[in-house]
């Protein structure tokens, strides 16, 4: 490597090339622009870390850096591709790198991000696509629109966070803290979501295709307006909660416990085994073409209310609905040997 000195010519070098500001490379660094100017005058030097996404955002190879290559760098990527600006008027055009006011937008994707702190971060409308993030904390970060697609998130901390409006796709999502975050309007596809946290969390308008859901934790959450579809509820606690005005068609739900939860403008299709419902208040529910077996309702309100249409329950759950006085026209017993009675 070079000198400090050296290495801080280049960096401006590289820098001008592409037209950014000091204070926009540091944006990009997450560090301060006082670090990069640093840097440039030689009386610092970045970490190994640092180098790999400074050559990626200045458009060089690593070697550019290295004392056998002295050439200013040739292909440069322009700065458009590096950093996308939006305005805030409608007319959708792009003004110049560096007029005050635009907000920066990156490309994250394939990074490979741990125990990285992100916390209290705005405008982080980034992708990570195919990225593995373990241990990151984004707690009372804006993600609003953020693009999740191939990622393995584990054990992250996204607490307090805004994820509105963000899409989740093909991902593994286990171990994650997302206590009082917003989710609204987000779409979660064709993903693995494992024992996190998600109490207090506002799911209003979001979506669930055929994502798989095991031992995670909706205390208090509020699930107006979500749409569940072919996907798989196992080992899930949903307490205190408000579960209602929701489109639930061919979910599987297994070993998912409903206590203390308003659940109410429902229509369940599917299947329910070893499910739970204690203390409940039903309202407007409808249980249609679904089979109920080892599910289990105790102190329940207005249970009368469900209405079940083509539905098919074993004995035990027959006769836990038969207990709470619920309607049982529309419900065909199972027999022991699998056929109806």
């Amino acid at each position: 490597m070079l000198n400090t000195k050296e290495i801080g010519n280049k960096i401006a070098e590289a820098r001008k090339k592409i037209n950014i500001s000091q204070a926009q490379l540091a944006q990009r660094l997450f560090i301060s622009s006082q670090a990069v100017g640093k840097w440039e005058r030689g009386e610092s030097m970045p970490d190994i870390t640092t180098f790999n996404r400074l050559a990626e955002i200045l458009g060089v190879d690593l070697n550019y850096f290295s004392e056998n290559f002295q050439s200013p760098p040739t292909e440069i990527a322009p700065v458009e591709s590096l950093v996308k600006q939006t305005v805030g008027s409608t007319s959708g055009k792009e003004n110049q790198v560096g007029k005050a006011g635009n907000k920066l937008s990156w490309d994250m994707s394939r990074g490979n991000w741990v125990d990285a702190d992100f916390s209290g971060l705005k405008n982080l409308h980034e992708k990570f696509s195919s990225s593995n993030m373990q241990r990151c904390k984004f707690i009372g970060s804006d993600l609003s629109g953020l693009l999740l697609k191939n990622n393995n998130v584990d054990s992250c901390d996204f607490s307090g966070s805004d994820i509105s409006k963000s899409h989740i796709q093909d991902s593994n999502l286990g171990n994650n803290v997302f206590k009082d975050c917003k989710l609204k309007e987000t779409e979660f596809s064709e993903s693995n979501i494992e024992n996190c946290d998600f109490s207090g969390v506002d799911f209003t308008g979001t979506k669930f295709s055929k994502s798989y859901i095991y031992g995670c934790d909706f205390t208090g959450a509020d699930f107006t307006g979500v749409v569940i579809k072919s996907g798989g509820f196992t080992g899930v606690v949903v307490k205190s909660g408000d579960f209602g005005k929701k489109t639930i068609a061919k979910a599987v739900w297994n070993r998912t416990s409903f206590i203390d939860t308003q659940v109410a403008n429902i229509v369940f299709t599917g299947t329910l085994d070893d499910c739970y419902f204690e203390n409940c208040a039903f309202t407007r529910v409808t249980f249609q073409n679904v089979t109920l077996s080892n599910t289990f309702f105790k102190n329940n309100k207005k249970l009368k209310r469900i209405r079940f249409i083509d539905c098919r329950a074993d004995r035990m759950t027959y006769e836990f609905l038969k207990q709470g006085k619920a309607d049982l026209t529309g419900i065909t017993l199972i027999s022991q040997k699998g056929g109806n009675e």
